[in-house]
């Protein structure tokens, strides 16, 4: 599989990171193109490399590192989504208050997918803060706990090989409307680290 990292900020600098130490291959990018990542490129070279976005878009496997309030102008980036599993690793936030946004009951993921269309959506590397996410994930007591929720059994499935290669133990949590509620800022798992013993 290949996979991209869109957004260089906390959350994506923490999973380039662990790709980088897992040495699992992927490309990172942002807004401001792939001569603004070369910090990046040096530190997690060359496992991870800096690339734009269009063509960071052809991977099979795309993480959101972004705001939530970005998805949709990366959304607008391909007008038809269909084979690609995209990861939902933002958080629903409303700045400055720092609370859930009100999103009308519906599970953030679900905004996201709507945006996406033809994407297989999947929720998972949101709940932990970008410093423990960065962290070495396998501990002398277990592995460091990563959430994945979505409506399609294979990209779940997918989604969590991919967790378990970086280091992390992972708990399958069923549905967007689910384990993403539970998962999505302001849910009962956002920002727990929890450690799945062996």
């Amino acid at each position: 599989m290949s996979y991209a990292i869109i957004g260089s900020g906390a959350i994506g600098g923490a999973l380039a990171k662990q790709f980088a130490r897992s040495k699992i291959k992927a490309v990172i990018t942002n807004r401001r193109g792939a001569a603004s990542l070369e910090d990046a490129s040096q530190t997690f070279g060359p496992t991870v490399s800096a690339a734009e976005t269009t063509d960071a878009l052809n991977a099979e496997v795309i993480i959101l590192a972004v705001p939530f309030g970005a998805v949709e102008e990366i959304a607008k980036l391909r007008s038809d989504w269909s084979g690609k599993i995209v990861v939902d690793a933002t958080n629903a936030i409303e700045f400055p208050a720092f609370r859930p946004l009100d999103l009308g009951g519906r599970p953030s993921s679900q905004v996201v997918a709507a945006q996406l269309k033809g994407a297989k959506i999947v929720k998972a590397f949101n709940t932990l803060p970008a410093a423990v996410l960065a962290d070495e994930p396998r501990r002398s007591e277990g592995n460091r706990t990563i959430f994945v929720s979505g409506n399609h059994v294979d990209a779940n499935e997918q989604v969590a090989s991919l967790a378990s290669s970086l280091g992390f133990g992972t708990i399958t949590l069923g549905r967007l409307e689910e384990g993403g509620l539970l998962q999505q800022f302001g849910g009962p798992l956002a920002v727990h680290s929890l450690i799945k013993q062996r």
